[in-house]
């Protein structure tokens, strides 16, 4: 999908070591609007991916995501920059799904690795994590990676997927039991007993 974010996306979570070097460019005030989507772009990243279960499919969504944020920059009113860009993202990821349901198709990259900061020791260990977030339903999961990965609190949380507070606590409850449960269900290992 070529878009005009397209060109601007790869270079903007990337610092510029040199400006002389750079040509002139210089990367944007961290006061401006663009320079706080830019501290924004790691844990928008990190949504996106989870969101979708895919490296390549999450690019896609935050390039989108972002390419709607610059497009559209004069429909914020200036409050909460964050919450409002992941309701734009969420909304995207909402109906690119819908779209495909229409379409009939199918994912077939649905247990990609999830995007890590710091891959655990074990190998394994990081697999069975894997497997259990992407055993989530998309509501629990998004909700899961918002609060505890992310830190944002309840009401951010709500605002973003526009759902109640509650639903989101209740949603965050069950997707901690079921992630700590399907964790606790593959350390089970049998053992015979001697004859």
């Amino acid at each position: 999908m070529a878009s005009a974010a397209t060109g601007i996306l790869p270079n903007l979570d990337r610092e510029v070591p040199d400006h002389k070097k750079a040509a002139g460019v210089k990367p944007p005030a961290p006061e401006t609007f663009e320079g706080q989507i830019l501290a924004l772009l790691p844990s928008l990243r990190r949504y996106s991916r989870s969101l979708t279960r895919s490296d390549t499919d999450g690019e896609d969504l935050l390039q989108d995501c972002v390419e709607k944020v610059l497009t559209r920059r004069g429909q914020w009113r200036g409050l909460n920059l964050r919450a409002w860009v992941l309701t734009i993202m969420t909304n995207l990821y909402r109906n690119g799904r819908r779209g495909k349901a229409r379409d009939g198709l199918v994912e077939l990259d649905a247990a990609e690795d999830l995007a890590a900061s710091e891959p655990p020791a074990d190998p394994l260990e990081r697999a069975r994590l894997d497997d259990a977030l992407n055993s989530l339903s998309e509501e629990h999961r998004a909700v899961l990676m918002l609060v505890v990965i992310e830190g944002y609190t309840y009401g951010e949380v709500a605002a973003a997927l526009d759902i109640p507070i509650g639903t989101v606590m209740s949603r965050l409850s069950r997707a901690r039991r079921r992630v700590a449960e399907r964790l606790k269900a593959d350390n089970i290992i049998t053992l015979r007993r001697p004859k």
